[in-house]
């Protein structure tokens, strides 16, 4: 019996924090066993913002050997860069054609991010969404790993899913496959440092909101310390008046590996004082293997640009199939 497809990614922008380790990456590692996995270095979304075309390739680079460098393994997953794969952008662009322009505008992130950019907001801002659903797509993916932000998005890619089935196939025979969310019970949604109630991004201005996959011991040292916290007395999970105070215990139950019930029972009465070294000194030597291998991946190009380029290879195998498809569904003159 054949294993179900699972399919996700991230930008190249910035350094992956531990919101996208715990709360993505992490998770792919554990499953990739049990799945037949595609990866993917999003790097179309990323100029969907301003970027810096300087920095992107590299970048590109950065993320593909922190996926290695965190567990990723070549035996079960495999790894692409969107961009090498040209289906995802004729995909996407027949998939634009049929998705309605109301279905776009009601997007909570195009909207938060729309106020953000003002009179600079792009076209590709407003349909990226659309991207993604022909990211997931093109894969024939069973299941997606989703934050709770991005559960909108893979609604659309399944509307956008059953509007071509509606339109171009049958019931015996639909043109797409119906994908579904998998989302993470713990850590799906890791909050900043400086505001418990805000998801850590790599998009905040502040480099104080996060812990990056590769801050040195020292910088991690000086986050820990600064980040905000409250006077109460005893830390305590899930009390919605100390949104930070059961952000960092739950960074530490899932940077230590303990159950909730040995980090209450460690903690509850503990001060700040006494809890922020101990996260300090979790979260190094949680990271520590990973930068470690990083360095030692990313030294060596040759085996990177080799990783991406077999990745590519696969990733085209199955997605040309699909576009084919789709193309034959909509009436296309085939390739002869």
């Amino acid at each position: 019996m054949s294993l179900q497809r699972v399919l996700s990614g991230v930008q190249p922008t910035g350094n992956l924090h531990l919101g996208n380790y715990l709360g993505a990456i992490r998770n792919w590692v554990e499953i990739q066993q049990e799945y037949e996995s595609f990866f993917c270095v999003v790097d179309l979304h990323a100029i969907t913002v301003p970027h810096d075309p300087k920095t992107l390739a590299q970048d590109t680079y950065k993320i593909a050997a922190l996926y290695l460098a965190c567990g990723i393994d070549l035996q079960y997953s495999t790894i692409f860069v969107q961009s090498h794969v040209t289906a995802h952008s004729e995909l996407a662009w027949l998939l634009n054609c049929i998705t309605p322009l109301n279905w776009l505008e009601r997007m909570i992130q195009f909207k938060e991010k729309a106020i953000k950019q003002g009179e600079n907001v792009s076209v590709g801002l407003l349909n990226y969404p659309v991207l993604m659903a022909a990211d997931i797509l093109l894969y024939n993916a069973d299941k997606v790993p989703v934050g709770e932000d991005q559960k909108q998005h893979l609604e659309l890619t399944r509307d956008i899913a059953v509007r071509v089935n509606d339109k171009y196939g049958t019931r015996k025979n639909p043109v797409l496959k119906m994908p579904e969310p998998m989302i993470a019970k713990e850590g799906a949604r890791v909050m900043s440092l400086t505001d418990g109630t805000s998801k850590m991004s790599k998009s905040d201005p502040s480099e104080m909101s996060r812990i990056n996959l590769l801050d040195t011991p020292d910088v991690i040292q000086k986050k820990i310390k600064r980040c905000k916290t409250d006077l109460v007395k005893g830390l305590t999970f899930d009390d919605p008046e100390r949104p930070e105070c059961n952000n960092l215990l739950t960074l530490y139950l899932l940077l230590s590996g303990k159950t909730k019930e040995e980090v209450i029972a460690e903690c509850q009465d503990m001060g700040w004082g006494q809890f922020k070294p101990l996260l300090t000194d979790t979260a190094i030597a949680a990271l520590k293997p990973i930068q470690d291998k990083y360095y030692e991946i990313i030294d060596d190009q040759g085996y990177l640009q080799s990783v991406l380029r077999e990745g590519r290879f696969k990733a085209e195998t199955v997605a040309n199939e699909t576009l084919s498809r789709v193309r034959n569904a909509l009436g296309y003159l085939p390739l002869f």
